[in-house]
């Protein structure tokens, strides 16, 4: 089950285009539900990032973080409530905020209104990498 949502998340097809070796599509999806439903999904990207960062010979928690923002166009079937019309890159759609350390291993991902500003959008992602206000 793990290595089918690898794989899908590694290759981005659809749930139904999953190779044949491996577990059926539906039975996939609903293993993956739950686990993100109890947030083993975050646990396993947070563990394997500690661990990469202590190969590296790097303290397992980042004390630094990189933020970048990307506007995408929305698709028509983007409902309107979660869609918004970036001026500066002229995008109608959703805008996803990044967080990683600064060897670009992921920390956190924030999707918004394209409308919605870089600086509304940095302290929630700070809040929810860094929830302590100690670690800040």
């Amino acid at each position: 089950m793990v290595d089918a949502v690898r794989y899908l998340v590694d290759n981005g097809v659809k749930w139904r285009a999953m190779p044949v070796d491996l577990p059926a599509p539906r039975k996939a999806y609903d293993f993956f539900r739950r686990w993100s439903r109890h947030g083993y999904v975050r646990e396993l990207c947070q563990r394997l990032r500690r661990l990469q960062r202590t190969r590296e010979g790097r303290a397992a928690e980042p004390s630094a973080g990189i933020m970048d923002a990307q506007s995408v166009d929305g698709s028509e079937t983007c409902p309107a409530a979660t869609r918004g019309v970036d001026g500066n890159k002229r995008r109608d759609g959703r805008k996803r905020h990044i967080l990683t350390d600064t060897g670009g291993l992921l920390l956190e991902v924030t999707v918004t209104p394209a409308n919605v500003h870089d600086s509304v959008a940095a302290p929630e992602l700070m809040r929810r990498s860094w929830p302590s206000p100690d670690a800040c």
